[in-house]
């Protein structure tokens, strides 16, 4: 099978790449103090120079006390961590590359007592872990407006150091996902009731960001019908409910919906092949990204069981973007285990794709 609309440029009049490979965000713990060195910039360089279209890093947090549990997430914001990410980003231009920070809070999912603030207090939307479980204080609508601006800081900074745009994470289950999920938002203000009204907090940040960065500076969202909390959660269970939940999106600024699943080819809905992506560029006319155990034979959570992942073909994938249900696809492990993955597949050398195991987490480079 030919390969050529993997390897087709994407244009967008807010983003122009060479290929169609996203490089996606996966948490690492490899920035003491919250600070990425020189390593992490070597880490990202080889997947630029190994023919990733566009790089989304890691989480990266914003200014918050309670947004992490680790000392090791990279921050956005502070001296330190911004002038390693101006490094970060320099040295992947200098390859080639192209690249968007993802910004992060990971809400309740937070462990209590930890991380660089172990004094604060967690941050949730109705204090709830999940359904019917009080744990937190609801934020108040003060607390909202903060997070709205520290979100929107963090996107202004990324702009500053000269990203190629920003990425929000609103998926499985973190901050801004627990305002989207009705059974962690049970809010009565303009933040909660029905699926359209839990969208607002996401929609503030949009426009927050947009207002910060201009009309020319690109918006990924992240979003997510699983989490991690419950893997068969969803948000819309019909079509009509995801139109619903995706147009106060689309409408505040989105210029792509990243749209994360455990499998990239299961269909979204009964009736239609259409996975989550394909459902959501038919809904919203925006770009979209797919993800989802692309290239590998075993689906994610066998790497927290200490299992493998053997090369798999990309057939599918391939007649899919063909089809144009979606416009980017984003490899997560196998670009773990080949930083030259996009290289080797535009050059048919299959033969020489790793597999994913434990050994490539504990000598990752």
């Amino acid at each position: 099978m030919k390969f050529d609309v993997l390897f087709k440029p994407f244009e967008h009049p807010k983003l122009h790449l060479a290929n169609r490979v996203v490089m996606a965000p996966m948490t690492r713990g490899f920035s003491p103090d919250g600070i990425p060195g020189a390593d992490v910039a070597e880490y990202y360089r080889k997947r630029a120079a190994g023919g990733t279209g566009l790089i989304i890093s890691e989480g990266t947090l914003i200014n918050d006390p309670a947004a992490t549990d680790s000392t090791r997430f990279p921050s956005f914001f502070g001296e330190k961590a911004l002038a390693g990410w101006k490094n970060v980003i320099d040295t992947v231009h200098d390859a080639g590359g192209k690249m968007m920070p993802q910004i992060w809070h990971v809400g309740s999912t937070r462990r209590l007592g930890n991380g660089p603030h172990p004094e604060a207090p967690n941050v949730s939307p109705s204090g709830l872990v999940s359904a019917g479980k009080q744990m937190f204080e609801p934020l108040s609508l003060q607390a909202v407006e903060a997070l709205v601006r520290a979100y929107g800081q963090a996107a202004l900074e990324s702009k500053r150091l000269g990203f190629d745009g920003v990425e929000i994470h609103g998926a499985h289950g973190y901050l801004i996902d627990q305002f989207f999920w009705k059974d962690t938002n049970v809010r009565t203000d303009r933040y909660g009731g029905a699926l359209v009204a839990r969208t607002q907090f996401a929609v503030e940040i949009i426009r927050e960001i947009r207002r910060l960065c201009g009309e020319q500076f690109p918006i990924v969202l992240r979003w997510s019908q699983w989490k991690q909390q419950d893997y068969t959660a969803r948000l819309a269970t019909t079509p009509e409910e995801l139109a619903q939940f995706l147009e106060p999106l689309s409408g505040a600024g989105v210029d792509i919906f990243h749209c994360s699943q455990r499998r990239f080819w299961e269909p979204e809905f009964e009736g239609s092949t259409l996975n989550l992506a394909g459902w959501t560029k038919q809904i919203t006319g925006k770009p979209t990204i797919s993800v989802g155990s692309v290239g590998l034979d075993q689906e994610f959570l066998s790497s927290f069981r200490g299992e493998g992942a053997g090369v798999a073909n990309i057939d599918s994938l391939i007649e899919r973007m063909e089809a144009d249900e979606f416009d980017l696809i984003a490899i997560g492990r196998a670009l773990l285990a080949n930083s030259d993955w996009a290289n080797q597949v535009q050059g048919g050398h299959f033969d020489r794709l790793k597999p994913f195991d434990k050994s490539v987490l504990e000598n990752l480079v």
